[in-house]
C-alpha cells in the first residue's frame, strides 16, 4: 500500500492558484502537495534524461580515426560531467522531498523564515531564503578572492 493512499486527496492547484493564495496558507497542506508533484515531476524526467544519456554512453560504438577519437572523447568528457551534474541535482530533489516529508520543506535553515513562494517556483530544491543565499554567495565570493 502507498503513502499516498493515506494522504486526503487535496485537489491540484495551478501555479497562479498558488501565488493568489495569502500569506498564511504559506505551507499548507494544498500547497506542500503543489510542491511534491511539482518535485516528482521534475525528478521523473531528470531520471529519464539521465537513463537516456547513460544509454547513450553506453551504445557509442568506437572509431579507429584519430580525430574522431579526439572528438568523441571530448564528447564523452562532457557528458559525463552534464550526468554529474544532473545525478547532484536529483540528490537535491531527493533531499526536498525528505524536507517536505519531514514538515521543513519551504523554511529557511539558516534563519527559519520561509524561503516564498516565487523562490521555491523558480528553484524547488532551494533551501536558503533570498537574504541567507546572497549571504552565503557574499562568504563564498570573499573566500575566494582571499
Amino acid at each position: 500500500m502507498s503513502c499516498r493512499l493515506n494522504r486526503p486527496l487535496v485537489p491540484p492547484m495551478t501555479e497562479q492558484e498558488l501565488l493568489q493564495q495569502p500569506s498564511s496558507a504559506y505551507m499548507s497542506e494544498q500547497q506542500q502537495a503543489f510542491f511534491r508533484e511539482l518535485l516528482l515531476t521534475e525528478r521523473r524526467e531528470l531520471q529519464e534524461r539521465i537513463t537516456s544519456e547513460f544509454d547513450e554512453l553506453r551504445d557509442h560504438e568506437p572509431s579507429s580515426d584519430p580525430a574522431d577519437i579526439g572528438s568523441t572523447e571530448e564528447q564523452r568528457q562532457w557528458q559525463l560531467r552534464l550526468l554529474e551534474r544532473e545525478k547532484k541535482l536529483l540528490d537535491k530533489i531527493d533531499r526536498a522531498l525528505e524536507r517536505l516529508a519531514r514538515g521543513e520543506y519551504g523554511w529557511c535553515e539558516e534563519t527559519g523564515d520561509p524561503i516564498g513562494l516565487r523562490r521555491l517556483l523558480l528553484r524547488p530544491t532551494a533551501t536558503l531564503c533570498i537574504e541567507a543565499k546572497e549571504r552565503q554567495e557574499k562568504k563564498e565570493k570573499h573566500l575566494r578572492e582571499t
